[in-house]
């Protein structure tokens, strides 16, 4: 409980140390700025930061108990790139303004989701590297279906979508739409903390949770659900963000161990952490054609970080 305790205080200083930092970042340079508008367009990106990153966390949390698997994560799964896919298409249909939408974001993760679970399964089964390289498949196909989408977009239009599926906070952000991702984040945190018995219970195994009275199948569709409805509200704030949901739970499970209390607690504020700082570095290290994607540096960090762990997976299982 002491570790606990310590871990989750040095994850608050953490948060309250990148927050600073954001807010002393952006629009006109560095330092706390004079203009209330700098201000408030700094406290807007600070805001929508923290819930993305919280969402991204506890989504990664949620998959990887709801699946017993440490690779699982919304990206790799596919949920963004289905969030993504669908939130393309509505901006299609009916302009820039989808881009903000959350209905067409929770439809497109909950369906890449299924898609990817049902594919993997043989017999009742799901192997982890089998589920991973299936998701990332369909994530590929999905990425590039939301291409094709894009070529048929009007030219701003178009640019405004790359760069969103790149994983950027969004600037036209609202205080409204932050106010009901944070919503929906605390919700869902909400649930994992009063579920977390349960899920401790799930995680030794079908037979055992059975016979301790765990019902598996609505603990399932309940986290299913809860990990797309966060899915859906990092997507429409900043658009598809890779590897958060995959490195944050599986650093703070090495810290406070699997008890999911602890977990769906630490992995929301490491996931805040990890995108507040990436958009920090993005405000600090600009290109010729502009800031830095966020999404582009989450993926620097998680890319060798899913390496290291698939490399564990397999010589676990013997075939490395």
């Amino acid at each position: 409980m002491a570790r606990r305790s310590l871990v989750i205080a040095a994850l608050l200083v953490g948060l309250v140390v990148s927050a600073f930092e954001r807010l002393m970042v952006g629009g006109s340079g560095f330092g706390w700025a004079d203009d209330a508008g700098i201000v408030g367009l700094r406290a807007i990106a600070l805001a929508s930061g923290v819930v993305v990153g919280g969402c991204l966390g506890l989504a990664g949390a949620q998959l990887q108990a709801l699946l017993r698997n440490p690779l699982a994560s919304p990206d790799l799964l596919g949920m963004s790139a289905g969030a993504g896919l669908a939130v393309a298409i509505a901006s299609l249909l009916g302009g820039a303004a989808a881009l903000g939408s959350p209905v067409p974001a929770g439809i497109g993760a909950l369906g890449a989701l299924a898609l990817v679970y049902v594919v993997a399964q043989r017999g009742g089964l799901i192997e982890p590297v089998s589920l991973i390289l299936i998701g990332v498949i369909v994530a590929v196909m999905l990425s590039a279906m939301t291409l094709v989408v894009q070529t048929m977009m009007p030219r701003g239009q178009a640019f405004d979508t790359s760069r969103w599926m790149l994983g950027a906070l969004s600037p036209d952000a609202t205080w409204q739409q932050i106010g009901l991702c944070a919503a929906a984040l605390g919700g869902a945190l909400t649930l994992s903390l009063v579920l977390g018995p349960t899920v401790d219970g799930a995680a030794f195994g079908d037979d055992e949770a059975r016979s301790l009275g765990v019902p598996l199948a609505g603990l399932r569709v309940t986290l299913f659900i809860a990990s797309g409805v966060l899915t859906a509200a990092s997507v429409v704030l900043a658009g598809p963000v890779g590897f958060v949901g995959l490195v944050c739970p599986h650093a703070v499970r090495l810290l406070l161990g699997p008890t999911h209390r602890g977990l769906v607690v630490g992995s929301v504020l490491a996931g805040a952490i990890m995108v507040v700082q990436a958009d920090v570095v993005g405000e600090v290290v600009r290109l010729r054609s502009g800031r830095l994607p966020m999404g582009v540096m989450t993926a620097m960090v998680g890319g060798p970080v899913l390496l290291v762990l698939l490399r564990a997976e397999l010589r676990g299982r013997g075939r490395l």
